[in-house]
């Protein structure tokens, strides 16, 4: 029998990402990390050599043309989870995930929009010195989820 307050799910999607080989490379990652379903705002996924896994056939893909119409359809129950290099931003290393959350990566030459940046319930960012390939920074977001971390 299902929990609701145990279930956890997360999905995890780019904001007009810059270019369709880093979708490729994420969505990999989302099916061996564990996601639930995956997305894109603005630029749509076009099929990448880099996805040998073909993940975006193995688990929801959803598309949302404005960040407006992806926010209306967020999960009833979820959180949103921007991830930014930005001065209000929490350390990922001691970041509680939510049970039930959307983890939103913006482009690598200009990040999330303010939009998204003011919408978003919490904002998570992880040491580095200058910004990371979208692809690996939302890996390194979702190795984080999987450790045995308390969630909130």
């Amino acid at each position: 029998m299902n929990d609701n307050f145990t279930n956890e799910f997360f999905g995890i999607g780019i904001q007009n990402g810059k270019t369709p080989e880093n979708l490729g490379v994420l969505w990999r990652s989302a099916q061996n990390l564990g996601a639930s379903f995956i997305f894109t705002i603005g630029n749509r996924y076009a099929k990448q050599a880099c996805d040998t896994h073909n993940a975006v056939k193995s688990m929801p893909y959803f598309h949302y043309e404005t960040f407006d119409e992806f926010f209306k359809n967020l999960p009833k129950g979820t959180r949103l989870v921007g991830v930014e290099l930005d001065e209000k931003a929490e350390d990922l290393e001691s970041f509680h995930h939510p049970r039930r959350c959307v983890y939103l990566l913006g482009a690598e030459d200009h990040g999330l929009s303010k939009q998204a940046i003011e919408k978003s319930h919490f904002l998570v960012k992880f040491k580095s010195q200058l910004s990371l390939n979208v692809s690996v920074a939302g890996s390194i977001i979702m190795y984080d989820r999987g450790l045995n971390k308390p969630r909130s």
